[in-house]
């Protein structure tokens, strides 16, 4: 019996190494299913919003990050480039000035009547 125990013994003391190669190809494997689960769709949206923000002309109506809809009375570029909204057609002067980075979608024309 104790022949047994340590022939299981001498064997519990050895380590299989296994393929080396495993570890590289789970490495790749992760890396190309992080980039089109992550990465691709990110960049996919990041072009899709500056080809977004490069559209917007004056008298665009617009909707921003925060929930502000208005109309785009101007567009300046001192550094950063601002757009000034006006909110309604009254008489009140109303306008916001934002940064063009918070423009989240443009708005079919008539919306800002429509509010």
């Amino acid at each position: 019996m104790s022949w047994l125990i340590n022939k299981v013994w001498a064997n519990s003391n050895t380590v299989d190494q296994g393929n080396p190669y495993s570890l590289i190809i789970m490495l790749l494997l992760f890396a190309i299913i992080f980039y089109f689960v992550i990465f691709r769709p990110q960049q996919k949206r990041n072009k899709e919003h500056k080809e977004l923000l490069n559209s917007i002309t004056k008298g665009d109506e617009i909707i921003t990050s925060g929930g502000l809809v208005g109309r785009v009375l101007r567009i300046t570029e001192t550094g950063y480039i601002f757009i000034t909204l006006n909110f309604k057609d009254t008489d009140i002067n109303n306008e916001v000035l934002i940064k063009k980075d918070c423009v989240t979608a443009i708005l079919p024309k008539g919306t800002v009547k429509a509010l």
